[in-house]
């Protein structure tokens, strides 16, 4: 296995951050339908300002980098992430691994009437390739992982999870290096939903920034916003202690405080005054967050979860709810006990 490449599925700046990780360990074979990055990584040296690894190359071709490797990590947004693998599955086998970076969820059914979706028709990344393909071993890479950061090359930990030894053993040898670790864990569930819902509070926590509020008001909603996540995730029986770790405090802090973070960055503009659908339409990227919000405040209304964290930057954003008068409502919410999902 170790001498074919390893495919990445995705050429946005998180593709490419994993494809620099991934080659310096192995040879890397990217896919993306940008015609334009394909050539500037098989003829050029550097794109955007980075040094294109020797040991990368690309394609358009998806069924050529499903043949040519066994271990796969796809990246693309979660809106167009069942599309892509549903266009893979006639080419992906048994022998495959995935294991994929996308943080957020798809929705199988009343993709418009969001108010009526249930828990079981939320499937993660993970549920999605199971549904769609015959490949058995997956797993899902999870942050900190602010992309330009490992471009930049500066020094982060992820988290691979999976139910699989092997996979779990095959990321981190093709993973590790001297400023990236790699830490593991078994409950990928618990990891997937961490690395979907704290979008949610990271762009409620820029939203904290955007008005200039501190890092003590940061800090209070970052924390409440934790206890939030924990009790949607308490929906399909996820243990709090995933949420406690590198995958889930630890991603929120870095997604819910950095202006490199897409949602963290969003809720700045929504603070500021901007049109949410303005901010989707000149966005580079997806910001996951948004999509993660509808999933989380249908499923808050549904099942009548306490998360007015959630619930107010929900009435903000699709409700034109009064940024200053949410932010004051929020300081005055009841809540005396401050560890709330423990028993």
């Amino acid at each position: 296995m170790s001498i074919k490449p390893t495919g990445i599925i995705g050429g946005g700046r998180f593709g490419l951050a994993l494809a620099k990780l991934l080659s310096t360990n192995n040879n890397v074979l990217l896919h993306s339908r940008r015609q334009e990055l394909i050539d500037t990584i098989n003829h050029k040296e550097e794109y955007q300002g980075y040094t294109i690894p020797r040991r990368l190359s690309a394609t358009t071709d998806l069924k050529n980098l499903c043949e040519a490797c066994d271990v796969i990590y796809p990246v693309t947004p979660s809106e167009f992430f069942c599309d892509m693998i549903k266009s893979a599955a006639t080419h992906l086998t048994p022998r495959h691994i995935l294991i994929h970076g996308t943080k957020g969820f798809h929705i199988y059914e009343n993709e418009v009437e969001y108010d009526n979706i249930d828990i079981d028709q939320v499937y993660t990344m993970s549920q999605v390739i199971l549904a769609e393909t015959d490949v058995k071993r997956v797993g899902a890479l999870c942050g900190p992982n602010l992309a330009k950061e490992i471009l930049d090359d500066l020094p982060t930990a992820t988290v691979i999870a999976s139910p699989f030894d092997e996979v779990i053993e095959i990321a981190t040898q093709q993973l590790s290096g001297s400023k990236f670790y790699v830490f593991n864990s078994y409950d990928i569930k618990g990891a997937e939903i961490a690395g979907a819902l704290k979008n949610v509070i990271a762009i409620a926590s820029g939203i904290i920034g955007g008005r200039n509020l501190g890092k003590n008001a940061e800090a209070m909603l970052i924390t409440r916003g934790l206890s939030e996540i924990i009790k949607m995730a308490s929906l399909v029986g996820v243990d709090y202690k995933a949420f406690l770790g590198t995958a889930g405090v630890g991603d929120l802090i870095a997604t819910a405080t950095s202006p490199l973070s897409r949602n963290y960055t969003c809720g700045v503009r929504i603070a500021q005054g901007e049109d949410v659908n303005h901010i989707i339409a000149t966005s580079s990227e997806q910001i996951e967050g948004l999509r993660s919000l509808k999933v989380a405040n249908a499923l808050i209304k549904k099942h009548k979860i306490l998360a007015p964290i959630t619930s107010l930057i929900s009435r903000i954003i699709y409700e034109g709810q009064d940024v200053d008068r949410s932010i004051h409502y929020l300081m005055k919410y009841p809540v005396s006990k401050d560890v709330d999902f423990i028993n």
